[in-house]
């Protein structure tokens, strides 16, 4: 009597515990209709700034990646499982960048979830291809300010279908958004403009920064290739070091993402050869900066970057 009785209480907790977490569900879910929000969940911090500027209190953002997070060798974790889960709509850049979250992108499509790549905002003709990346395309779009106006319109078309009742708020942050985007970009070619044409040589851990030369002028060049799941050898090195000599680099420039030990070695290398060139400092490429600060803002971030350019550059 005592065993079925056990067997009794057993069975009974684990029904109360599945009644409550039904319950649970259900609350959090007329929760969610009651306040009228969606859940939003993105995946680099670019993506996270940008949609935060035109959703504001309207949606519930979460975004996957933080600062110096590289998006090339990015996992999900168990908790982002989660939360892509209960998302109504994803962003993401699309173009392979989040190499390792393809599958996890094609079983939430399966689930009927909304997944959406800014990329596919892009006329694909205008993008820089590659015939060594899964994606044949370059997928750093966000360093084309023009292309980061695309996409801001495309954000704010797909929230507005999603919360029609709030699509004159989204239609008006996104406005305001793309009054500062084209003040940037003003502001930007004023910058450069001081640094002679000769001197645009810009030298990174990996090409990060083709669609910035495109834009800007700058003839750049990348130590590790478009993605960072590719290493560096030192035939790599010795070669980066003979283009830096030959060009007169003043300076090559690490970046927040991407560990410093790949450009210390071209350092090294220039430096074994009786020749000299500076770290021009740390550049935000995959990631923004510290959410607290002001480079952890798409705008913070372009202008920091194009500023410690041009000054080590001079």
């Amino acid at each position: 009597m005592k065993t079925k009785q056990k067997i009794f209480n057993t069975r009974m907790k684990k029904y109360l515990i599945i009644t409550l977490c039904t319950l649970a569900i259900i609350s959090c879910k007329s929760e969610k209709k009651d306040n009228g929000k969606i859940n939003v969940v993105t995946t680099t911090s670019m993506i996270t700034d940008l949609v935060k500027n035109i959703g504001g209190d309207y949606i519930n953002l979460q975004g996957l990646m933080g600062s110096g997070v590289d998006p090339h060798l990015y996992k999900a974790s168990e908790g982002d499982v989660s939360k892509l889960s209960e998302a109504d709509i994803i962003f993401y850049n699309g173009l392979h960048l989040e190499g390792k979250l393809v599958e996890v992108f094609e079983k939430m499509a399966h689930q009927n979830k909304k997944t959406i790549a800014l990329s596919d905002a892009l006329d694909e003709n205008t993008l820089i291809g590659s015939e060594f990346f899964a994606s044949n395309y370059d997928p750093h779009i966000w360093f084309n300010v023009d292309y980061w106006k695309e996409a801001t319109k495309y954000v704010v078309k797909q929230l507005s279908e999603a919360l029609p009742e709030h699509q004159a708020v989204f239609k008006a942050n996104g406005e305001a958004y793309l009054n500062k985007l084209e003040a940037l970009k003003t502001r930007l070619n004023k910058i450069i403009q001081t640094l002679p044409e000769d001197q645009r040589v810009l030298v990174t851990a990996h090409d990060a920064f083709n669609y910035f030369g495109k834009s800007f002028g700058f003839e750049v060049v990348g130590l590790q290739g478009l993605s960072t799941a590719t290493e560096a050898g030192v035939q790599d090195v010795q070669k980066m070091s003979d283009f830096i000599i030959d060009r007169k680099v003043k300076a090559i420039f690490i970046e927040s993402s991407v560990p410093r030990r790949t450009i210390e070695a071209v350092k090294a290398a220039v430096n074994a050869k009786n020749h000299d060139v500076e770290i021009g400092g740390s550049l935000y490429s995959d990631a923004l900066g510290n959410p607290d600060s002001i480079e952890g803002t798409y705008i913070g971030m372009f202008e920091y970057n194009v500023n410690t350019i041009v000054n080590a550059l001079k």
